[in-house]
């Protein structure tokens, strides 16, 4: 199984980001999956969440702002996040639920 995180880097205050999780190893589509992040000196948080049937679920911090999406035939999935803010700084981290593996992250980085 293996999770690959990438498009991570730094973006202005306001500014727009999409990352993307390639996956392998296990059927993408029957698995539902999650992005967490962890900000430098605190604990790994939910940010979203899809499920087989595309159905998905945000932390309060980022709904309305993130939307999360899936392409089973890439076996990927992503995470668009608008209106971008310092604390949204983390490292962001893919997560298959029921195969209960994790990627390596991708950092952003909101910085003037």
């Amino acid at each position: 199984v293996q999770l690959v995180e990438s498009g991570g880097g730094l973006v202005q205050p306001g500014g727009s980001l999409t990352i993307s999780c390639a996956t392998s190893g296990f059927t993408f589509s029957n698995y539902f999956m999650a992005w967490y992040r962890q900000a430098p000196g605190k604990a790994r948080e939910f940010v979203a969440s899809i499920s087989v049937s595309d159905q998905t679920a945000y932390s309060n911090s980022v709904k309305g702002r993130f939307a999360i999406s899936r392409d089973n035939a890439e076996n990927t999935m992503y995470l668009q996040m608008n209106s971008l803010n310092p604390e949204d700084t983390a490292i962001y981290y893919c997560y298959c639920i029921g195969v209960d593996s994790w990627g390596q992250g991708t950092q952003v980085t909101v910085s003037s």
